[in-house]
């Protein structure tokens, strides 16, 4: 994901990265060479006018399509608010169960057996991270999680899930042993059930996108808009119907082209949720809770974000 400060207006205008325009230029210039043909034929080639210049059929397509791409942007906007709602839970559950793992016992825990739960409580958002982009998770697990644990979240298929299991392990371990009370078990189950709610409602996101026949009908119907267009164009303004028709096609297929990047919010375009910052931005503020120094921060990545 880009993240970059609020830029000046005339920057803006200038932005490349983070932008769609690169992907759309093969498509741009296919629409400027229609428009050539378009301008040459009306001008020399053909003895009859092409005349499509009647404003009825473009101004209805032209405003079904505003909708219809509207309410496509509006789908895939609340998709990836959606998720990145649940990231913020995500940091909210962790902080909370790390205070709890810290001061709910009911007499003093050994450091390192501390040290497991919030091993395994850090370890979950990398290992959800790569889940949901179906990446390999042994490097950042490694790194984290005691051999054992290891080995045991790496033979299971959806991993976060059985972080989550051996959480609720810990606790109840220490429930039987007397160190946490039954009022703090419930407090704790509390915090589980929302890292529970936080994976399920990641995986439904990544299950379930948006309808694909919806997606290829605006798809085709913008596309066939944006040709046609110069021919409706060039009675009325000549030789300028490249430089107006490649202008209408940046805004609808640029439109299309957001949408379909932030219908998968987890994915590594440049308008995703920069899951690897909030990943670290965690466990770094887990750190903080237990007096530990900041980790170092990620490196920028094309993959994830980028600063300018």
């Amino acid at each position: 994901m880009i993240i970059r400060p609020h830029l000046h207006w005339f920057r803006m205008l200038l932005a490349w990265r983070g932008s769609v325009l690169p992907q759309l230029l093969p498509r741009l210039f296919l629409i400027f060479c229609i428009s050539i043909v378009a301008v040459a034929a009306h001008d020399h080639l053909l003895p009859i006018s092409v005349n499509l210049n009647t404003t009825a059929p473009f101004s209805l397509i032209g405003i079904a399509l505003a909708v219809f791409l509207g309410f496509r942007n509006n789908a895939s906007y609340d998709r990836w608010w959606e998720a990145r709602k649940l990231w913020g839970q995500l940091l909210n559950e962790s902080r909370s169960l790390t205070r709890q793992a810290l001061t709910l016992p009911a007499r003093s825990l050994p450091e390192e057996d501390v040290g497991e739960f919030l091993a395994a409580l850090g370890a979950l958002p990398h290992a959800l991270r790569h889940q949901l982009r179906k990446s390999d998770p042994r490097e950042d697990l490694a790194a984290r999680l005691p051999a054992a644990l290891f080995e045991r979240v790496i033979a299971a298929r959806y991993k976060p899930a059985t972080l989550m299991l051996y959480l609720g392990e810990w606790v109840q371990r220490h429930a039987r042993a007397g160190s946490i009370d039954p009022m703090a078990v419930i407090a704790f189950d509390r915090n589980l059930n929302g890292l529970s709610d936080v994976i399920g409602g990641c995986e439904r996101i990544v299950s379930t996108p948006l309808p694909f026949a919806y997606s290829v009908m605006i798809h085709r119907t913008v596309y066939f808009f944006c040709a046609s267009l110069p021919f409706g164009l060039v009675d009325s303004i000549g030789i300028l119907t490249p430089v107006f028709a490649v202008f209408v096609a940046y805004t609808f297929m640029a439109h299309e082209a957001i949408a379909s990047q932030i219908e998968e919010p987890f994915g590594t375009d440049d308008n995703d949720l920069a899951v690897n910052m909030m990943s670290a931005m965690i466990e770094d503020a887990m750190r903080d809770l237990r007096g530990e120094p900041a980790l170092a921060r990620p490196s920028p990545q094309a993959e994830d974000y980028l600063f300018d």
